[in-house]
This record gives C-alpha cells, sequence and structure tokens, in this order.
C-alpha cells in the first residue's frame, strides 16, 4: 500500500479526511505537510479541525513515517486543516468540497464564483445567482474554495 493511502486510513481512523500531501521548502528545511479535513458535518456544513485533532493525527503517523520516510534527508511534519479557503486541484478535491463556495479561472480566462453542487464524472456544478453552470473539469485552469463574509 502507498505512504498516501496509509496517512489516508490513519486519518479516517479519526475522523478525518485527507486533503492533500506536499512537501515545501522553508529556507534549508524540508516540510511535510499533511491537510485534512473533518469528517463530521453540522447542520449541512463540515466541521473545523481542532488542533487537538491535528496532534492525535501527527501521533498516528509519525511512527509510519519512521519506518517509510516520505522524503530523503531531514524533514519536519506539519499535519494541519486544509482551512477554509483552499486550493482544489483534483477532482477528488471537488467531492470534497460539495457544498462550499467556489471560485473558478476557466480557460481561456474567464472566471467564475458559485455555490458547488456536485460532481458528475467530470463535469463540476455550480450554482451562480440561482442558475446552474456546468463546467468540465479538463477546462478549469485554477478553483479555489473561499469564505464570504
Amino acid at each position: 500500500m502507498s505512504l498516501e493511502k496509509d496517512i489516508e486510513l490513519f486519518a479516517k481512523s479519526v475522523g478525518l479526511e485527507l486533503y492533500d500531501i506536499s512537501v515545501a521548502r522553508d529556507g534549508d528545511d524540508t516540510i511535510y505537510r499533511v491537510n485534512v479535513l473533518s469528517g463530521t458535518f453540522e447542520d449541512g456544513k463540515r466541521k473545523g479541525v481542532s488542533l487537538d485533532e491535528c496532534v492525535n493525527l501527527t501521533r498516528l503517523i509519525s511512527p509510519l513515517l519512521d519506518v517509510k520516510p516520505p522524503v530523503s534527508g531531514d524533514y519536519r511534519l506539519e499535519v494541519g486543516s486544509a482551512g477554509i479557503e483552499r486550493k482544489i486541484s483534483s477532482l477528488r478535491q471537488f467531492e470534497m468540497s460539495v457544498g462550499e463556495r467556489v471560485a473558478l479561472t476557466v480557460k481561456p480566462k474567464d472566471k467564475i464564483r458559485g455555490l458547488l453542487v456536485k460532481v458528475v464524472d467530470s463535469k463540476i456544478f455550480l450554482d451562480v445567482e440561482g442558475e446552474e453552470v456546468v463546467v468540465d473539469f479538463s477546462q478549469i485552469a485554477k478553483a479555489k474554495t473561499y469564505f464570504e463574509w
């Protein structure tokens, strides 16, 4: 099984969903980031991720990373919430963001903002001011969730 699948299983075991994994550089430091969302919904909205949940998941996956290092050399593990405003780069991430507001840049450079209603195959369905807008995933250049104050 892949390291990502193992981390995903650990996250599910504590009520979280793996959103993404990335490797970043901060000066001479290498950071292995694991971003998660809550697997729990309240009043139709996804709950936030607490610091205690992040610490718990860190304790679960640290021994795994000792056995299967994710990168060569020294690195720092960071487990955190994917956040309320986050980049969407895969169909899976679109599926995880249903019910949230999204901003899309569609090829060539059109911008669309609306409520993500559903994802069917490679089609993204949005409610844009009461109108249904359907965008094929292949036409999306950039996407992110956003919070409307």
